[in-house]
């Protein structure tokens, strides 16, 4: 003879209804983008960097600058020397007015 543990019916019940909502099965050739975006850069389907570069155009005077998107150093503008953007933990933060385009490799 087996003899199982005496549960409640609901936490069966719970047990099992967690399972229900889970898949099945996943495709792993053909990944969304959006959980692409999310792996690390050395485990997606392709490796690919997180960082870029972008041109960030100065508010004051208008002249383009290329900004690394993980910089560790203040930049400042060459025109006016005004800060375009301030270093964090990871990427850097563009000052406000200051807008930017994403560079095509």
């Amino acid at each position: 003879r087996i003899y199982l543990p005496l549960l409640p019916a609901g936490l069966l019940f719970v047990r099992s209804s967690l399972h229900a909502n889970m898949p099945l099965a996943k495709d792993l050739l053909h990944p969304s983008p959006e959980e692409e975006k999310r792996k690390h850069k050395k485990k997606r389907l392709v490796q690919s960097p997180n960082s870029y570069f972008m041109d960030v155009k100065c508010p004051g005077c208008y002249k383009i600058t290329t900004v690394f998107s993980h910089a560790q150093t203040v930049v400042l503008c060459v025109g006016c020397s005004t800060v375009l953007c301030q270093p964090t933990g990871g990427k850097a933060r563009l000052t406000e007015g200051c807008s930017f385009r994403r560079k095509q490799h």
